[in-house]
């Protein structure tokens, strides 16, 4: 091979490995995203218009929005206290306090609904004491429906209030509000002309984040919300699974996408807005300790209730797995951790959810090799210069263009629902020919890889964009291969960001729920779909077994979050 092929070659080859990430996605989610549209319009326009003309798809969308807007402004309402207090006040604890808060947010949504039922629910903890302590035959609390539905969303959601609003509130300079009072203005009055329009890109942005995760909140309301209850997602599923009608179910499905695209948008628009450059101040010096006994009841009443909303489920959960179910005097009991390996039943289709746990590792650790193989490429391509200096205006403006499109691009998969990404599969793959990769053991895996993919990508991005490329031509020009330059130059330094990636795909992998119900073959089961075919079978020991894997999944899940706050390097987007 003559010298001056190789430069071409290597240049080649680059190009090859940068384009893997968009072939990706065209393959494994523009195509998907296409079958549901070409089989919307199937018959023409007729199954749209006989879709929008359904009173009872317009109630369920009514009632999507409506759930979704309830649960936004009481997770607003019950969340600013904590911003505030996390922006105003230096407290001790305060960091682990702050960690512990962001764990839930973090929580598949089949722990976070059994955890609800282990402490609310008719065998939960407070139920169970009431019937020992005061002897009512049936459980007193009937925590179900909405109100169930709603207080899962405010334990989901409260991090988002207390991260977002909270973190650009404590840099805000504290003076512009004394300075208002000093002019005469009451706190309120303060509050309400200076602090909060100063606030209200990051309230916005926090708010249309919250719309945008329960309007497409799928665990949740199967578990928690009954059969009553009923959301777009939902239906889809419903369509999909127990009805069969995939021609209204990718009708609803490309009414969803289009609702996700102008939230998006928005919240696209308010996080530019939060940008805008102000006077901002370091934290250390607009955080304070409380002094005023009003100011340490405030601090105190948020650590409880942080306790109670965040803590109280998840320490339930894990307590009533190891408690024998019933009204008498509590007993420990392993029986239901003892029990995972056991065909109780003698049924010759039983599938030992010890399976499922390793079945949801197995997915968890391909999913993470994979987001990582096509992520590292991606957040390449995005940390690219859009063009070279001294470039004319006209190539700067068309790469500056092709560059935010490529970033929306690789975005694009965390707006759109799991459920509406199993869907697109199970209609990409009726095509003749292809149905054979339904049973595909690397089907789930790619869909997890959709869904991890932009935490790997943002986790990345803004790491690759601050190291310094004058560090890796130093090595070259001391004799260093471009391999040995990026090994012993660049590696050290994204590894952190790498580690960030890898802990947020395997987590996401572990926790997906809504797209592995659709696709998942019923001899593999994952983790969270074992956890779903236990809450729904009558029995003691199934409701245990229930909680045990919960809890387990919850552990590993904790886990990973905690130690993703310790390596995550400043400067990344998650």
């Amino acid at each position: 091979m003559s010298r001056q092929c190789e430069p071409f070659l290597a240049r080649s080859a680059r190009t090859v490995v940068l384009l893997l990430p968009v072939l990706f996605l065209t393959l494994f989610f523009l195509y998907p995203l296409f079958a549901i549209v070409r089989l919307s319009f199937a018959d023409g326009l007729a199954g749209l218009l006989e879709t929008l003309g359904a009173p009872y798809y317009w109630r369920v969308l009514a009632f999507t929005a409506g759930q979704a807007a309830l649960s936004t402004a009481l997770t607003l309402a019950l969340g600013l206290p904590g911003a505030y207090v996390f922006a105003r006040y230096a407290f001790p604890g305060k960091a682990l306090l702050r960690t512990v808060a962001g764990i839930p947010f973090v929580m598949p949504t089949v722990v976070v609904a059994a955890a609800f039922g282990a402490l609310l629910g008719p065998q939960g903890l407070i139920n169970q004491s009431l019937q020992t302590i005061f002897g009512p035959a049936t459980p007193p609390i009937r925590l179900e429906g909405l109100a169930a539905v709603l207080l899962a969303h405010v334990f989901y959601n409260y991090t988002v209030v207390v991260r977002l609003v909270g973190g650009f509130w404590a840099n805000l300079d504290p003076r512009l509000e004394q300075a208002a009072m000093v002019l005469g203005a009451s706190r309120l009055d303060a509050l309400a002309r200076v602090t909060l329009p100063l606030l209200a890109p990051a309230l916005g942005a926090a708010a249309l984040l919250i719309f945008i995760f329960t309007f497409t909140s799928f665990g949740v309301m199967v578990i928690l919300g009954g059969p009553r209850l009923t959301t777009l997602e939902v239906e889809i599923y419903r369509q999909t699974a127990h009805l069969l009608r995939l021609d209204v179910a990718a009708t609803l499905a490309l009414i969803q996408l289009v609702c996700m695209l102008g939230l998006s948008f928005a919240y696209t628009r308010l996080t530019a807005r939060a940008t805008t450059p102000l006077e901002l101040q370091p934290r250390s010096f607009t955080a304070r300790p409380p002094r005023a006994p009003g100011e340490k009841l405030l601090v105190g009443a948020t650590m409880l209730f942080i306790a109670l909303l965040l803590g109280a489920p998840l320490a339930a959960l894990a307590l009533r797995s190891v408690l024998a179910p019933g009204p008498d005097t509590p007993r420990f009991t392993l029986a239901a951790y003892l029990a995972l390996g056991q065909n109780l039943t003698g049924s010759a289709f039983f599938t030992p959810p010890t399976a499922a746990v390793a079945n949801s590792l197995r997915i968890a650790a391909t999913t993470t090799l994979l987001a990582l193989s096509i992520g590292v490429p991606a957040a390449y391509l995005l940390a690219r210069r859009p063009a070279p200096p001294g470039s004319p205006p006209e190539a700067r403006r068309r790469a500056t263009t092709g560059a935010a499109l490529l970033d929306a691009l690789f975005v694009l998969p965390l707006g759109t629902s799991a459920v509406t990404l199993g869907l697109g599969y199970l209609v990409a793959l009726s095509v003749p020919g292809l149905g054979g990769l339904r049973t595909s053991p690397w089907l789930i895996p790619v869909l997890h890889t959709l869904v991890a993919l932009p935490f790997v990508i943002r986790a990345l991005a803004p790491v690759l964009r601050a190291t310094n490329p004058r560090q890796r031509e130093a090595a070259a020009l001391l004799g260093a291969s471009p391999v040995q330059a990026w090994l012993r130059v660049e590696l050290p330094q994204i590894a952190p960001a790498l580690v960030t990636g890898a802990v947020f795909a395997f987590t996401v992998s572990l926790g997906e729920f809504g797209a592995t119900l659709l696709l998942a073959r019923p001899e593999a089961p994952t983790l969270p779909v074992m956890i779903f075919r236990f809450l729904g079978q009558p029995g003691a020991l199934n409701y245990g077994q229930a909680l045990a894997l919960a809890t387990i999944l919850m552990l590993v899940t904790a886990l990973g979050f905690l130690l993703l706050e310790r390596i995550r390097p400043p400067g990344g987007e998650f």
